[in-house]
């Protein structure tokens, strides 16, 4: 489990509460019923309206492995390639169809079940090609859903002052209650602007993370099998995919200056 998600989620209401104190406020002074049901409610149905009722139940679906979701790091894969590679080479690729009973993720197994029945590799190639498009289709549409709600949620805040206010103006001959509806009033617009920035953009972002580093997986997962599939020797195989991973920017521009340094610095 990735904690990333939820300790910026943590230090960002954090701050929030930090700052409400220093400024001599009251929490409670926010948490009001009426602006929250508002902006979370309608924020959350004018979302389903600009969705389809699948879509926005496979994004709630998804809510969860914004928190829990780990992706398996490359050199985990690369590895268990190599390991599957060395297992072709010397036990021949039908000894890949035990190796596919003991694999959890389905996306593996079935590839190495296909090798192992012989499958046609430029056949094989489009069937995974295929698995990988539809699922990245389908982990970015839950990630698109919760970013849409971090576009709808301010306006609906914006929605909820405009209506508290024309109660305020319904008011005025009560000048000893518009400083209170006044800062209440205000306080949809904050909800808006708090739960678009605090809670469904990150997520949103979040699970877009996650979907393109589950597509670069399987895209490793694919390009493997493939050469298993086709005999390529094990410790090359390696090299080609650990040439696939984006190396960190740190190590890249150590490497770019080393390769620009005048011969007589490197001396």
């Amino acid at each position: 489990m990735d904690p990333a998600t939820i300790i910026g989620l943590l230090v960002a209401f954090g701050s929030l509460y930090a700052m409400i104190t220093i400024e001599g406020a009251h929490v409670s002074s926010l948490l009001l019923p009426a602006p929250m049901v508002l902006v979370f409610g309608a924020t959350i149905a004018v979302g389903l309206a600009g969705s389809t009722f699948a879509d926005t139940m496979a994004a709630l679906k998804a809510l969860p492995h914004a928190f829990r979701g780990k992706v398996e790091k490359p050199k985990q894969v690369i590895d268990q390639m190599v390991g599957l590679a060395d297992t072709a080479r010397k036990n021949g690729l039908l000894a890949l169809e035990q190796e596919a009973a003991g694999v959890k993720d389905p996306f593996l197994r079935n590839a190495l079940q296909n090798i192992a029945d012989g499958t046609d590799g430029e056949e094989l190639r489009l069937l995974l090609e295929d698995e990988v498009i539809t699922t990245s289709k389908s982990n970015r549409q839950s990630a698109k859903f919760f970013k849409a709600l971090g576009g709808y949620a301010p306006t609906v805040g914006i929605i909820g002052t405009v209506v508290s206010l024309t109660h305020v103006l319904e008011n005025l001959d009560k000048p000893a209650t518009l400083g209170p509806s006044i800062a209440a009033a205000f306080v949809a617009t904050l909800w808006g602007l708090l739960s678009a920035n605090f809670i469904w953009l990150p997520i949103g972002d979040r699970l877009g993370r996650l979907a393109e580093l589950e597509t670069e997986r399987m895209t490793l997962i694919m390009e493997g099998v493939l050469a298993i599939q086709s005999g390529s020797q094990p410790r090359l195989l390696g090299e080609r995919l650990a040439a696939m991973v984006p190396k960190p920017a740190s190590k890249s521009k150590q490497k770019a200056a080393k390769v620009d340094m005048p011969r007589s610095e490197a001396a």
